[in-house]
């Protein structure tokens, strides 16, 4: 490192101009120091109609406080935590988009940026260094930015695949030592564990896994300590994978592509997951290009996609991004690998939900609240479970899809599902539950 020129934060944030669109890295990458230095310069009056882009991203967000309208707006791929109150009360906008495409905006001119904040590991001996944690649509932000600010951390993990870039292409060099963000998960509930059992039993051996991150995720993977050969191919994985990969669970054995190989885009997690990946040559960070794209997901046998939703309607729409009118999250990938697992050889797409909220409200519903956005369309649903078991939909009609989906309802919310089934259908709609 001592050939490489190390700038202030302040120093470096010097090089966007008024107008710029920056591009920021993903999850635990975020780079908080640049992220200070310019929210500096916005105080300062010295930039307007800055905008900002960037998928999930943990830590503070402060450029979407309203203090800086005219001077910065978020124009986010996923509304995280961290920007969903300014996101819903119009302080930040988002972009609807599937999670294979964000490098597809980026690559061909929609969304390209003049700057890009990474942090990255530290130069290796070949004068490479790593984007760690998330190559998602960043890399593609690196390819085509006309700046690029790396910020050097030596807690970032080396990690193997696309992300590793040439110290060449990042022209302004940081440092900084702060560690990783981490992400914990609570136990999982009874609910949790009752669809995390359900899941499991869904899994076949020799599946190739992707799920997203939170309690039910872990609670399916804590049940398939008895499976064998499993593979992971997803956008995420977070701590569950690690101890089934050390138990043999995974082996990657019998993929189709990439054998061996635990394939991922991004990494949220605890400090183990990071210590996991460093130097790992069984873990491949991918170009979001490769890991979403369902022409290569469908290469894997069995692919078994288990997502999540907000709500389902007894046709099987999922909605999985919004609250009525209010914007919660995103697509991510959920549409990306209900795809590909519906298109490869024994593939299984799951969308795993609680029967009701914690308030008790039905998440099965005869209509989707006005103004919630159908993230999943009912013809690419395949499984739906709950606590309550699964239902099978593909190739049913509406009201035999209705009749599946019920049955996996809250006991209490099955009379009322099927009356409004019954005034939808006619009397001919029967359900015997």
């Amino acid at each position: 490192m001592k050939d490489i020129k190390i700038v202030s934060a302040e120093e470096a944030v010097k090089v966007v101009k008024s107008g710029d669109r920056i591009h920021i890295h993903s999850v635990a990458c975020a780079p908080q120091k640049l992220i200070n230095a310019l929210c500096d310069r916005g105080r300062n009056g010295e930039l307007r109609n800055v905008t900002l882009q960037h998928l999930h991203t943990e830590g503070p967000a402060p450029y979407t406080n309203r203090e800086f309208e005219g001077i910065f707006s978020l124009e986010s791929f996923f509304v995280g935590h961290n920007v969903r109150k300014d996101t819903q009360a119009g302080w930040a906008d988002y972009i609807p988009v599937l999670l294979f495409e964000t490098q597809k905006l980026i690559r061909e001119g929609f969304c390209r940026p003049n700057v890009v904040f990474v942090q990255v590991s530290p130069p290796d001996k070949h004068g490479y260094v790593s984007l760690g944690t998330s190559v998602d649509a960043t890399l593609a932000a690196v390819e085509t930015a006309d700046t690029v600010i790396g910020v050097i951390n030596p807690h970032m993990p080396r990690t193997f695949g696309d992300g590793l870039i040439k110290m060449s292409e990042i022209d302004i060099f940081c440092q900084d030592d702060t560690p990783l963000m981490e992400a914990h998960f609570g136990v999982p509930n009874e609910t949790e564990i009752a669809i995390g059992k359900i899941c499991a039993e869904l899994v076949e051996d020799g599946a190739t896994l992707q799920m997203g991150i939170g309690s039910i995720p872990n609670a399916v993977l804590a049940q398939l300590g008895n499976h064998k050969h499993l593979g992971v191919h997803t956008e995420m994985f977070a701590d569950g994978v690690l101890d089934l990969y050390n138990k043999g669970v995974i082996d990657c054995s019998k993929k189709g592509i990439d054998k061996g190989k635990l394939v991922s885009t991004f990494l949220m997690g605890s400090k183990e997951v990071y210590e996991f990946v460093d130097d790992n040559p069984a873990v491949l960070m991918k170009d979001v290009a490769y890991t979403n794209d369902p022409s290569v997901i469908r290469k894997n046998p069995k692919v078994t996609a288990i997502n999540s939703a907000i709500s389902v309607d007894i046709t099987g729409q999922v909605n999985s991004d919004s609250i009525g009118t209010k914007f919660y999250s995103g697509f991510g990938g959920q549409v990306d690998f209900m795809r590909g697992a519906a298109l490869s050889p024994d593939g299984k797409a799951i969308i795993a939900i609680p029967s009701r909220t914690e308030k008790g409200i039905s998440k099965i519903c005869n209509t989707l609240l006005p103004g919630a956005g159908v993230v999943t369309s009912r013809a690419h649903l395949h499984y739906l479970v709950t606590e309550f078991g699964y239902a099978y939909l593909y190739g049913k009609t509406l009201q035999a899809r209705a009749k599946e989906i019920i049955k996996v309802a809250h006991p209490d919310d099955r009379e009322m599902l099927d009356k409004a089934a019954f005034e939808r259908y006619g009397p001919h709609f029967h359900f015997v539950g």
